[in-house]
């Protein structure tokens, strides 16, 4: 599913601070968020409502998810297919006071495990407003999976 949906997964950059880039516990792993990362540059900089249109901040929330993933995978020894369900995803978007659509721009995340993940893709969210997030991207995306036994 990954390529039909033209997704190459990179390969995980190292922690930007003082934490792990996941954890692992019984069923469970917790991704620690993920900034849109394309070949080791931040994408998609600023606030929406103000420099970054809502394309855009789909288009971030997307990569994300990307960098979500790929993250996944190496909690899964490599293999995805271990993954039962996407359990809740955290979504962070930089913006200004009056800008009211983080609900779409989380979508390009949440559509994203959805056609990986089919059923097992739906799950629980939060898309939250937040003034800036680190090296000034626009998006960042957290998640929590669960993984067969």
């Amino acid at each position: 599913r990954l390529t039909a949906e033209g997704v190459s997964l990179p390969d995980t950059p190292a922690p930007a601070g003082n934490y792990v880039p996941f954890v692992k516990t019984g069923n469970l792993v917790f991704i620690s968020g993920q900034l849109p990362l394309a070949d080791g540059e931040c994408k998609y900089l600023g606030r929406l409502g103000e420099n970054v249109d809502l394309e855009d901040g789909v288009k971030a929330a997307r990569l994300c998810a990307i960098n979500l993933i790929a993250n996944l995978k190496a909690a899964c020894d490599g293999d995805l297919s271990k993954v039962s369900r996407v359990v809740r995803l955290g979504g962070f978007v930089a913006a200004t006071p009056d800008f009211e659509q983080h609900p779409a721009v989380i979508n390009g995340a949440s559509d994203l495990m959805a056609s990986i993940f089919d059923e097992a893709g739906a799950h629980a969210r939060a898309a939250v407003g937040v003034a800036s997030l680190p090296r000034g991207v626009s998006v960042e995306v957290e998640g929590t999976f669960e993984l067969s036994a």
